[in-house]
C-alpha cells in the first residue's frame, strides 16, 4: 500500500505539462515556416487569377504562353499564335509574363 501512495506524489503532475511543451513548440514552428507561407502563396495566386484581364500575357500549367483575348467566369480564351485560340480554365493559368515576346 505504501508503494501506491508514493507513485501518486504531486511532483509527477508538473511533468505532464512540460512533456507537451516541446510538441507545442514544434507545432508553432511548423505553422510559421510551412503553413503560413503556403496560405500566403495561395492567396496571391487567387488574387492574380481574379484580376486577370483582356490583354494580359500569361503562362498555363501546360507550358503554353498566350495572351488573354476574352475572360469568362471560370474560363479564359488565349491567343497562342495568329488566329489560334484555346480555351483554358482559369485555374490552369499560373503566372503573369509581361516580358513574353510574341512573334510578329
Amino acid at each position: 500500500m505504501m508503494n501506491i501512495l508514493l507513485m501518486a506524489s504531486p511532483e509527477g503532475e508538473s511533468g505532464g505539462l512540460t512533456a507537451f511543451l516541446p510538441l507545442l513548440v514544434v507545432i508553432v514552428i511548423f505553422y510559421f515556416f510551412m503553413i503560413r507561407p503556403q496560405m500566403k502563396r495561395q492567396k496571391e495566386v487567387r488574387n492574380f487569377r481574379a484580376n486577370l484581364k483582356k490583354g494580359d500575357k500569361v503562362l498555363t500549367l501546360g507550358g503554353i504562353y498566350g495572351k488573354i483575348i476574352e475572360i469568362q467566369e471560370n474560363v479564359a480564351i488565349l491567343e497562342i499564335a495568329d488566329n489560334v485560340k484555346v480555351k483554358v480554365e482559369k485555374s490552369g493559368i499560373v503566372s503573369d509574363n509581361t516580358d513574353i515576346s510574341q512573334p510578329k
